[in-house]
This record gives C-alpha cells, sequence and structure tokens, in this order.
C-alpha cells in the first residue's frame, strides 16, 4: 500500500495550519521550535530520548543543548508522533547518519501537500545525498524545503539579530516559513536553489575545522582572510560540478554561513578544528563534544567526491590529511603555500543550458 492509498484509507485528523512538528531535540531544532511557539503556533518538538522530552516539559528547558534559555508555553516536548498528521509543517533537524531512518518512521503518518523543511546541514554517506533528496524519496508527493543560513543556535536562542533562507521550488512553502518564523530578531529571505542553499550549509563545515584549527595554531586575521576566501572559491568550484548555482554561495547561505561558522566558537565544527590544532585526538574531541559536527563526516564524504571527479580542492585535500591521515599540520601548510598559484578570483558560473 502506497502512502497516499494509506493515508485515504486511514481516518487521519485535518491538517491545522497552526499545528507545527520539529523532529529533533537538538540546539538549532530547539531554537527553531521556539521561535514557531512564541509566534503564537502549537509546536510539538520530538525527541528519541524519552527522558529528555519530560525534563523539558518539567523545567521548560533544553538544558543538554540551550541550558539557560526558557521555552514558550506553547512548545511540547514530545517522544511521540501523534501530532505529526495535523501538522501544517515538520521541520527536520536529525542528524545526517540517522535522518533518513527517522523520516521513513514518519512516513506512512504524513499527509500528501505537508511541507516537510530540513534543517540540517550534511551528506548521507555511501548516497552522496542532501537531506532534501531523502525527504523527497522517502515522502514522496509532499513540498520540500530547506532551511540554512549564519544560524548559530545559541545566538537565537538569545534573540541576537538573525537572518536565514528558506529554499525550496513551491512559493506556498517559503511563504508558509516566513510567516511561521519571522520576527522582531529573526528575518527569512525565500530562494528557489534548494540544492544550492543546502550544499553551501553542508561546505562550509568542512572550513570552519580549518578555521578552528588556524586559530590554535596562532594564526592571524589575514591567514583566517584568505582561508575563507579561498573556501568560498572552493565551494563555487564543487558547486558547477555538482548542478548547483554558484551565485547562491555569495548569499546568507554560503557567504554568510561561512562567515559565522570560521569565525565563532560557538560553531560545534569550529571547536573540533581548535580541539585538533591544540593537538586532541579526534575521537576524544568528538566524544567531549556531545553534538554532532557535522564537518568530519561532510570532509570525509567531500574528499571521497573530489577524488572521483577530479575537482581541484587543496584545502579539502590538506584538512583530510590532517583530520584523518595523521599529517603534521605545518609540513601541510608549507606544501600548500608552494603549490602553483593560479589567479585570484576563480568564481565559475553554471552553464545552465548543460543542468539536468
Amino acid at each position: 500500500m502506497t502512502d497516499l492509498e494509506q493515508c485515504q484509507s486511514t481516518k487521519m485528523p485535518a491538517i491545522d495550519p497552526q499545528t507545527i512538528s520539529v523532529l529533533g531535540g537538538g540546539s538549532f531544532g530547539t531554537a527553531v521550535a521556539n521561535i514557531a511557539a512564541m509566534n503564537g503556533y502549537q509546536v510539538y518538538q520530538w525527541m528519541r530520548n524519552a527522558e529528555q522530552a519530560q525534563e523539558m516539559a518539567d523545567k521548560r528547558e533544553n538544558s543538554r543543548y540551550l541550558p539557560g534559555f526558557a521555552l514558550d508555553a506553547k512548545l511540547h516536548p514530545v517522544n511521540d508522533f501523534d501530532a505529526i498528521a495535523r501538522s501544517q509543517v515538520v521541520f527536520v533537524a536529525i542528524p545526517s547518519k540517522n535522518f533518513r531512518q527517522v523520516v521513513r518512521r514518519v512516513a506512512t503518518r504524513l499527509r500528501p501537500g505537508q511541507m516537510l523543511v530540513s534543517t540540517t546541514k550534511g551528506i548521507e554517506p555511501e548516497t552522496f545525498k542532501l537531506m532534501s533528496q531523502i525527504l523527497t524519496e522517502e515522502a514522496p508527493q509532499r513540498r520540500v524545503g530547506v532551511l540554512s543560513g549564519p544560524n548559530l543556535a545559541k545566538e537565537i536562542a538569545a534573540r541576537q539579530l538573525t537572518a536565514t533562507v528558506i529554499a525550496s521550488e513551491h512559493t506556498e512553502l517559503c511563504d508558509a516559513i516566513q510567516a511561521i518564523l519571522h520576527c522582531d530578531f529573526f528575518r527569512v529571505y525565500a530562494g528557489s536553489d534548494m540544492y544550492g542553499v543546502e550544499l553551501g550549509g553542508a561546505l562550509k563545515n568542512i572550513y570552519a575545522i580549518a578555521a578552528g584549527m588556524s586559530a590554535a595554531l596562532g594564526m592571524g586575521e589575514n591567514t583566517r582572510s584568505m582561508l575563507m576566501t579561498r573556501s568560498l572559491t572552493e565551494m563555487s568550484r564543487f558547486a558547477v560540478h555538482m548542478g548547483a548555482d554558484p551565485l547562491t554561495f555569495l548569499g546568507l547561505a554560503g557567504v554568510g554561513d561561512l562567515i559565522a561558522t570560521c569565525m565563532s566558537p560557538l560553531s560545534r565544527n569550529y571547536r573540533v578544528g581548535f580541539a585538533l590544532g591544540k593537538g586532541q585526538d579526534l575521537d576524544t574531541i568528538v566524544a567531549e563534544l556531545g553534538e554532532v559536527a557535522e564537518g568530519v563526516n561532510t570532509l570525509k564524504y567531500v574528499k571521497a567526491k573530489t577524488d572521483q571527479l577530479g575537482i581541484y580542492m587543496p584545502l579539502v585535500q590538506g584538512l583530510f590529511s590532517v583530520v584523518f591521515e595523521g599529517k603534521h599540520v605545518p609540513s601541510v601548510i608549507g606544501g600548500m603555500m608552494m603549490a602553483a598559484q593560479g589567479d585570484d578570483v576563480e568564481f565559475e558560473l553554471l552553464d545552465k543550458s548543460t543542468k539536468g
């Protein structure tokens, strides 16, 4: 039986435009859920751990991921999927390694036409698929979108001025998300290049690790400026090969997110890089972090893809040799600095006539 047939043969509650579901109990999922609740929506935030859900409900605080920030009364932490079928929008804030598994669990509860929005900035191992592609595969006949930008969750929770991008082929989805999340400290811009927005969010995590490492090694602002600029060039080059519009990388989901994650210790990926630069072991760093740093896995997947496609990505290659091959950082940097010098601006444009 297909999802559509199951929906038609089962009595399911009507979709309530004032009901929102958020899948995932991490910091950004909580920040998004709380904004929607503050805007008057009934928000049901699902988390895998029943004890965490109960603690959040009792204390009105996500003490593990966003300690010190009170949750709105309309945010309901839950450990079941009962609210999914009647939710206008379902935000999916699940780490990439578990993303497909969770979406598959809830797919039969979804209604045709419901809106699914990924907030996960990662790549699925083996398939090299982004989260929007997984949503389309596992939950067909639903409208899909991607939310991405320079969005450090703790700053959002502290109500510091922030902007993001909602990208989708469906303008009504973009309109709905803007209405749900827009407030006096959170501004939502719309875009149509869903793949590019999502790819930018995934790729920048790699370069945040490099930025953290350079900070730990005591490198200056000149180095950080060079690193971010060349990172943007690599992201653009990769985007062209993968079929995204590289101009997307000049916006919030590209250079905006890159700046935020490469400059802030609040970024998990930056913290991984900083600890690596201080000589800590990767396994120990990940264990101590307590949250998923998507950039570690993304680096591995992108390195394999660049090797396969023959894309010139010297920063990715160099960082991979440090993180996964144990190469000495100064020797890697020295090799990169002595490599052939090309043009300053290499911002390649997509030939739309060849785009599939």
